[in-house]
């Protein structure tokens, strides 16, 4: 097809603001897929996707619309996620296009995420053409919507088009708007083959398939491919594009999205954001790819059953692959064996690679508390970057610890403004500018340790607005703060899996909660165990395990009280040098039950 016919396109948006069903109408409008193959969140293609109505990867699909002048367009859709975690796949789908759907509810307006896509898309030069969504329902608040898109997006009311992908009104102005908005590709280097792999997935009977987007040149099986970055020389077996499932073709040309299958057979030979280019007459520049993503989150990850160890890695490595975001090296743990430590780019990011673990492969795993990286510099003057407390060094040769820190931006209605400053606080962090947005709602910009909002914040953020409330954040670099590292003892002896590196003003807190709950979870010993949690050599949180009582006066009935004493004297002793020379087994339900909680 003519490169001046074909437009390439994706959706963003702020979480839950209508992305995916807007794609479901428009293949429809498009008759992309038949009416008895339809159904809802069509391009979610994981269970997980489906069950939390949350997009994970970013889905393209290849539409052919007959626009008004009667003209025949290929439409290249690639739907994105919304959730922050996923920021990193909006910035890939963004390098593939020439233009953008922005979604906004009618009802909710801009929020967070919205802003952090638009700055996004707007970076790259792209086209945006906004679209408020939800326009039927009853809280549906149009004028408010249209400002908010003019004052705080900076793009014209004018430009913004009214829908309502539930029952698909707007979509024949959607795809109108995607025709002669968005400009169609251009080659940049006539004459060289150029592409830029945006995604890829791991296919266990064809090996890697690579998802790409040609910007010079063109693509067609046979023709021997060189990847500049990571140096490897290819041959396509197979190019093909999305409708939405994979269609075979003979060539992807200019502008064009698609596949491609080479004799690429691992995981590690595909890096997301490289340029294929002709082997024997490679491109002198790659394409520009986009930044690479670097974890936020780290957490170790073990087998239940050490017997699957090597199982789990090989896993491991096949998500790697359709998730470049994450990364995992080995590990071992006194307490939990032979391991891995994963980095990830937030909480929800980590969540859904255990879950996916649990499910596609059928790993039965346990995760450590999540922790984010450290640089600690040495009095020596050497920077170290500690990711597991169990590498920090002696506290005498450190002259500080740093640590991340991330400016979010917080949307909330007025009327929670106020327990929004005090969890703000709570988490040690600093308002520096409070900016209203309507009659409603404000938006707070806030520095924070990233340590401080990884687990529970954003339950938190949502319990105190009712809902309403979403943020998003960006990291800004690392400051100096006063931090120690948590030692867990039982029995004096420490353990590993429950070292952490807190703030010395919350480690108290959470030593005093790490040792309950250990307490109820160790079962009694047969002799009193204690459970300390220390900062270098200070205990400053302590709980017992009681002994299992025996009663080693049974025997004795009647008669001399001095005999009952010497009895239980002899028990005294016995258990003083047990105590000593003893060790306590905490059973691996123990470490689940307290990991999983804590």
């Amino acid at each position: 097809m003519d490169p001046a016919r074909i437009r390439n396109f994706c959706i963003i948006a702020h979480i839950d603001h209508g992305k995916t069903t807007l794609s479901d109408r428009l293949l429809q409008a498009t008759e992309t897929v038949a009416a008895r193959e339809m159904r809802d969140q069509l391009l979610d293609g994981m269970d997980l996707e489906r069950e939390r109505g949350i997009t994970i990867k970013a889905h393209p699909v290849r539409m052919l619309y007959r626009a008004k002048d009667g003209a025949e367009y290929q439409l290249n859709l690639i739907d994105t996620p919304g959730h922050v975690d996923f920021a990193y796949e909006v910035s890939r789908s963004l390098s593939a296009c020439e233009g953008a759907l922005l979604i906004v509810d009618a009802a909710q307006g801009v929020e967070a995420q919205t802003v952090a896509n638009v700055h996004l898309a707007m970076k790259q030069k792209l086209a945006v053409i906004p679209v408020i969504n939800k326009i039927d329902l009853p809280s549906a608040d149009i004028p408010s919507v249209l400002h908010q898109i003019e004052d705080i997006l900076a793009i014209p009311r004018e430009d913004a088009i009214l829908a309502s992908a539930k029952v698909g009104a707007g979509v024949p102005e959607i795809l109108e708007a995607v025709v002669q908005r968005v400009p169609p590709p251009r080659s940049t280097l006539p004459g060289a083959l150029r592409a830029l792999v945006f995604d890829s997935i791991f296919d266990t009977f064809r090996g890697v398939v690579t998802y790409v987007r040609v910007f010079d040149g063109e693509l067609t099986p046979g023709v021997p491919i060189r990847l500049l970055r990571s140096g490897g020389d290819y041959e396509v077996k197979e190019v093909g594009a999305f409708a939405p499932e994979m269609v075979k073709t003979d060539a992807l040309r200019v502008g064009q999205v698609g596949y491609v299958i080479a004799n690429i057979k691992t995981t590690a030979e595909v890096k997301i954001g490289d340029t294929i280019t002709h082997a024997r007459a490679p491109a002198k520049a790659p394409l520009p790819g986009f930044q690479e993503v670097h974890p936020m989150v780290f957490s170790g990850i073990y087998p239940i059953d050490t017997s699957n160890f090597e199982h789990l890695k090989a896993c491991m490595a096949k998500l790697q692959l359709n998730d470049s975001a994450f990364v995992y090296q080995s590990e071992s743990s006194v307490a939990l064996g032979f391991g891995f430590r994963c980095g990830f780019l937030g909480l929800l990011h980590m969540e859904i690679i255990q879950e996916r673990l649990r499910r596609e492969y059928q790993q039965d795993i346990i995760a450590t508390y999540p922790s984010v990286v450290y640089r600690v510099v040495r009095t020596s003057g050497e920077t170290l970057e500690v990711d597991n407390p169990v590498h920090l060094p002696d506290p005498s040769v450190i002259e500080r610890i740093e640590e991340p820190y991330v400016r979010a931006f917080i949307m909330v209605p007025n009327t929670a403004i106020g327990d929004m400053m005090s969890l703000i606080l709570d988490r040690r962090g600093v308002c520096s500018h409070t900016e209203t947005l309507d009659g409603r709602r404000v938006m707070l910009t806030c520095e924070f340790p990233l340590n401080e909002i990884l687990v529970d914040f954003n339950d938190k953020l949502k319990s105190l607005s009712r809902g309403y409330g979403s943020m998003d954040y960006e990291p800004i670099g690392y400051r100096e703060g006063d931090l120690v590292k948590l030692d867990i003892l039982v029995n004096r002896e420490p353990v590993d899996a429950f070292s952490c590196i807190v703030h010395r003003a919350k480690a108290e807190t959470r030593g005093r909660a790490l040792a309950l709950r250990l307490k109820e979870v160790i079962p009694p010993q047969l002799f009193q165990v204690a459970i300390q949690a220390a900062i270098g050599g200070k205990i400053i949180a302590r709980e017992t395990v009681r002994s299992v009582g025996k009663n080693v006066t049974a025997k004795c009935y009647g008669g001399d009280i001095t005999r009952k004493r010497k009895l239980w004297e002899k028990q005294k002793e016995g258990k003083k040098r047990m105590k000593a020379i003893g060790t306590v087994n905490i059973p691996q339900e123990a470490f689940i039950q307290v990991l999983k909680t804590g």
